[in-house]
């Protein structure tokens, strides 16, 4: 969804041939009216190209087919933002083992399916790419927290940024998109507010663990299962 957030230069609106009504472009992007082909269409009426590509992330099939088709569109695969995510507020007790499940196929088990779909592009581009894993949570309808909520545009500026920042200083961190944003520059925050005039609290740590260790360059004896195990799934 990054394209919506990119502010299309002009908008247009569609004239239906016979009817004297206008239907407005681009639709509320929370409405079921807007959908990929929506943003597929907000990125080529600013000047963009773009393809849009159902997916279903917990298919390995799907997820294979989706780069495929970008790579013949395009020509290579240059960045990958992964952002499909799948959330359930509730404890344990609450929790059903088939929501959990539905949490894992596409949190985990998809993240891992298209970095590994991935890599046969990256390794025709001579190993030039990169992987974002995004993390977000919009889907927050209840006024009363409202307050403390930021729009999506803080969000796509943090990865554009990332993406704009050399990879040796980036690679391997975890980020808050304000954070980052600060550290490369930015001062006006206010404009992310959801609603206007409001404070956001932080709702994260003030310090990030560092997932960085000096032996990282180390990888001692490398061991392969597929060349000493005959694998039995």
């Amino acid at each position: 969804m990054l394209g919506r957030q990119r502010e299309a230069s002009r908008r247009r609106r569609q004239e239906h041939i016979g009817r004297v009504r206008r239907v407005p472009f681009p639709p509320d992007p929370n409405s079921s009216a807007s959908t990929i082909n929506t943003v597929e269409r907000e990125i080529r009426e600013a000047g963009g190209e773009a393809l849009a590509v159902q997916v279903d992330t917990r298919s390995e099939e799907s997820v294979v087919a989706m780069l495929d088709a970008v790579a013949r569109e395009f020509g290579r695969i240059d960045v990958i933002v992964y952002n499909s995510g799948a959330i359930w507020w509730s404890s344990v007790a609450k929790t059903p083992m088939k929501r959990f499940r539905l949490m894992q196929q596409v949190n985990v088990e998809g993240l891992y399916a298209t970095v590994q779909a991935a890599l046969p592009h990256f390794e025709r581009n001579g190993w030039r790419g990169r992987v974002i894993v995004a993390i977000q949570s919009a889907a927050t309808p209840e006024a009363e927290i409202q307050k403390d909520l930021r729009k999506a545009t803080i969000y796509s500026d943090a990865i554009l940024e990332m993406l704009r920042t050399p990879a040796a200083e980036i690679s391997g961190r975890l980020e808050l998109d304000e954070d980052f944003l600060r550290e490369r520059g930015f001062t006006d925050f206010d404009k992310y507010s959801l609603i206007p005039g409001a404070k956001p609290r932080r709702i994260m740590p003030a310090k990030l663990p560092d997932l960085t260790v000096a032996e990282e360059d180390d990888e001692g004896v490398r061991m392969d299962s597929t060349t000493r195990v005959k694998p039995k799934i």
